[in-house]
C-alpha cells in the first residue's frame, strides 16, 4: 500500500508559485492581477488570492504547541471547549436565580449576573446564588464599581460558608474604570486605585478573575478587527502597570485580568484575531518578567456584535451571530455569549434566547467544535492572516503607548477620537453599499413593517445619557435605513411602478436593483413584466396611483423612451430613471432629475426622494 502511495504521488509535480501566477494571468486576460483579486483589507494589509506552503515558512506563528507559550494555539493542549454563558439581569434576586436554575437545565454553565449597585447585600446574593453550585458552573458579576469591593467579600464570604474549594471557584467581577472613560468621556481614573485592593482581596482564588479590559465596546462601536485588538492589549497593559507599581507581583496581577471582546462578521479574520491577540498579550505579560509561563494566557469572553444587528429581517442576525459564534469557538475563546437576535428592539424573549443558547449548543455538542485543538493550524491563510493582524495590532499598541499609554490617551479622548472616525466611515459606507447589511441597505424584505418595533436604548444603571465630546458613539450600523424606513411608515408609504420597456435583459435587472433600492426606505414596490410603449406604462402606473415612476431599460434605449416618457408624465408623479446612462446630461437638460445607480448615496437619496414626497 505504502509503494502505491509513493508510486501516484511521484507521478505528479506540483506546480510552482510562478506557475499558479502565470495560469492565472491567463485566466485575467490582461486585467490587472493587483486590482482584481488582491483585497486591501481595512486592516491594513493585503490578501493575496492563495497561499502556499512556502509563504508559512518564514511565520513564527506555527512553531509553538497548543497550550504552550506565546498560547496563539490556544490555551489548553487536550480540548477546545469554551464556556455556554449566558447574561442574566438580576434586579430581582429570586426571579434572577429562578432564570440561573433553568437555563442551568438547558445547556448553560457560565451566568453573568447584571446587579444595580444598590442591591449589593449579603441577603441578596444568599437569595441570588440559592442552589446553584458555584463549584460547577462560571459565575460573573456585573455591577457599580463603587459597590465591587463590597460585592466580592460577600461573595467570598458566602463561598466559605458553603465550604467551596477556593481553587476550583471560576468566577469574574467586572471592574473596568477605563471603560467608563471611553464610553463616556468621563473622568474615573480615581477609581483604578480599587484595582489593587480587589487584587489582593482574591489573591487565594486562583480562577477568579476581577479586573476587566471590556473591549466589547470599542467592538459595538464600530471599530475595526485590528483597532480592537491592538486597543485591548494597550488597556490590558495599563492594568498591568497600574497593579505592578501599586506592588501587585506580575503572577497574580496577569491572572486577575479578563478580556470582554467583541466577534464582528469578518469570519477568518476574527478567528485570526483571537490566535493573534493571545499571542501578543503573551508576550506583553512576558514583559513584567513573570515567574510561571501561565501568567500569560489571555482568558478572552467573546460576545458577538450587536454593531451589525437590524431591527428589520431581524432573523438575518442569527446568521450574523453564528458566523460570528463559529469563529470565536474555532479560535479557542474561554467563554461565549451569542446576543439574541431580537436585541436590537426590545429585551430578549424566552424564544430568542433559547436560541441563542442553542446556536452555541450546536456549534459544541454537534458540530463537535470543542473537541479539536486549534482547527485553524497550518491554514495557510489562517496563518497569514494571524501574522498580519498580529503586526498591525501591534503598531496600534505601541502608538498608544508613545502617546502616554491607554488612560493618558482615553482621559485626551484620542481613542475615542479613532473610533468615532472609523464609525463615521462605516456609516458612510453602509449609505453608498459599499458596506452591505443584509435585509437592510441590499436585499431588503419589501413586505415588512416595524409593527411598533423600535430601537431599544440602552437600559444599564451605569448609563450615562447623551454623548459626550470624549464619548465614543455606538450608533448601530443600521440605524439610519432603520429610522428612515420607521419614519416613512409612520408617516406615507409612496408606490413606485416599475416603467419596464426595451431590452428584456436590462429591464429586469434595472427593475430588481430599483425595487431593491426603494424598498430600502420602506418603500412599496410594484414590478412588471414590460410594456410596448411609455404612454402605456405611464397610464398603467397613475391608474395604480403610484407616487414615483422608474423607467427600467438599456442605456441605448433611454434616449428613445426617457424624454417622451417624462413629458408625456407631466408631472402627475415623481419620474426616475434607473441607471446612468451616457445621455444622462441631456435628459437633465430636459428637465429629468432623478436617477438611481450603483454610485449613488443610497440613504441620501431616499431622504431626497422622501423630502420632494412631502414625507
Amino acid at each position: 500500500m505504502s509503494n502505491n502511495k509513493e508510486k501516484l504521488f511521484t507521478e505528479f509535480q506540483a506546480p510552482t508559485t510562478q506557475e499558479w501566477l502565470d495560469k492565472i494571468q491567463v485566466d485575467l486576460k490582461g486585467a490587472d492581477f493587483n486590482k482584481r483579486l488582491v483585497w486591501r483589507t481595512n486592516e491594513g494589509f493585503n490578501v493575496q488570492p492563495f497561499y502556499r506552503r512556502e509563504d508559512v515558512l518564514k511565520l513564527k506563528t506555527p512553531e509553538s504547541l497548543p497550550g504552550e507559550f506565546p498560547f496563539v494555539r490556544g490555551n489548553k493542549k487536550n480540548d477546545n471547549v469554551w464556556y455556554v454563558r449566558q447574561n442574566i439581569d438580576a434586579a430581582d434576586a429570586a426571579a434572577a436565580n429562578a432564570k440561573a436554575l433553568d437555563i442551568l437545565n438547558k445547556g448553560i454553565d457560565s451566568l453573568g449576573f447584571c446587579i444595580p449597585g444598590d442591591c449589593v447585600s449579603e441577603d441578596f446574593i444568599a437569595t441570588l446564588l440559592k442552589d446553584i453550585e458555584c463549584e460547577c458552573v462560571e459565575i460573573n458579576f456585573h455591577t457599580c464599581m463603587k459597590h465591587c469591593v463590597e460585592l466580592v467579600e460577600i461573595l467570598k464570604a458566602y463561598f466559605e460558608k458553603k465550604g467551596y474549594d477556593k481553587n476550583n471557584i471560576v468566577a469574574s467581577v467586572d471592574f473596568d474604570p477605563i471603560k467608563k472613560m471611553v464610553k463616556d468621556g468621563k473622568d474615573t481614573s480615581a477609581m483604578i486605585a480599587t484595582a489593587a485592593e480587589l487584587v489582593n482581596a482574591l489573591r487565594d482564588y486562583p480562577q477568579f478573575r476581577c479586573v476587566c479590559v471590556n473591549s466589547e465596546l470599542l467592538n459595538n462601536s464600530g471599530a475595526y478587527i485590528v483597532q480592537e485588538l491592538g486597543y485591548a492589549l494597550a488597556w490590558g497593559n495599563e492594568y498591568m502597570q497600574q497593579l505592578t507599581e501599586a506592588g501587585i507581583d506580575a503572577d497574580t496581577a496577569a491572572k486577575k485580568i479578563k478580556f470582554n471582546m467583541g466577534i464582528s462578521e469578518n469570519y477568518f479574520m476574527e478567528l485570526a484575531k483571537f490566535r493573534a491577540a493571545r499571542m501578543l498579550w503573551a508576550q506583553i505579560v512576558k514583559q513584567y518578567e513573570p515567574k510561571c509561563d501561565c501568567s500569560c494566557k489571555m482568558i478572552v469572553n467573546a460576545t458577538t456584535s450587536k454593531y451589525n444587528q437590524t431591527l428589520y429581517d431581524s432573523y438575518v442576525n442569527l446568521l450574523r451571530s453564528q458566523t460570528e459564534a463559529m469563529s470565536a469557538a474555532l479560535a479557542g475563546i474561554h467563554s461565549m455569549v451569542v446576543t439574541p437576535f431580537d436585541a436590537p428592539y426590545e429585551n430578549p424573549s424566552e424564544f430568542s434566547e433559547r436560541i441563542a443558547r442553542n446556536q452555541q449548543l450546536l456549534l459544541k455538542e454537534e458540530c463537535h467544535f470543542g473537541h479539536v485543538v486549534d482547527p485553524g493550524a497550518g491554514s495557510y491563510y489562517i496563518e497569514h492572516l494571524t501574522d498580519s493582524l498580529a503586526k498591525e495590532g501591534w503598531k496600534i499598541f505601541l502608538q498608544v503607548e508613545e502617546d502616554g499609554g491607554f488612560l493618558t490617551s482615553a482621559l485626551e479622548g484620542k481613542i475615542q477620537q479613532v473610533i468615532n472616525a472609523t464609525n463615521e466611515k462605516r456609516h458612510a459606507d453602509a449609505a453608498k453599499r459599499k458596506e452591505f447589511l443584509l435585509g437592510t441597505n441590499q436585499f431588503p424584505n419589501f413586505t415588512e413593517k416595524s409593527d411598533g418595533k423600535k430601537p431599544l436604548s440602552c437600559q444599564c444603571c451605569c448609563h450615562q445619557d447623551g454623548e459626550s465630546e470624549k464619548g465614543l458613539h455606538t450608533t448601530r450600523l443600521a440605524a439610519d435605513f432603520e429610522d428612515l424606513r420607521i419614519h416613512t411608515e409612520n408617516t406615507r408609504v409612496p408606490m413606485a411602478f416599475m416603467l419596464t420597456i426595451g431590452n428584456l435583459a436590462m429591464r429586469q435587472a434595472r427593475a430588481q436593483f430599483s425595487c431593491n433600492f426603494l424598498a430600502c426606505a420602506g418603500y412599496k414596490v410594484v414590478d412588471n413584466l414590460g410594456f410596448k410603449t411609455v404612454e402605456e406604462g405611464v397610464d398603467a402606473a397613475l391608474e395604480a396611483g403610484a407616487d414615483i415612476i422608474v423607467l427600467c431599460s438599456s442605456d441605448d434605449e433611454y434616449a428613445e423612451y426617457a424624454i417622451p416618457a417624462f413629458k408625456y408624465l407631466d408631472g402627475r408623479a415623481m419620474f426616475v430613471v434607473a441607471g446612468a446612462p451616457a445621455c444622462m446630461e441631456d435628459l437633465k437638460a430636459a428637465g429629468i432629475e432623478n436617477f438611481v445607480h450603483v454610485r449613488c448615496n443610497v440613504l441620501e437619496t431616499l431622504k431626497e426622494y422622501n423630502a420632494k414626497l412631502g414625507i
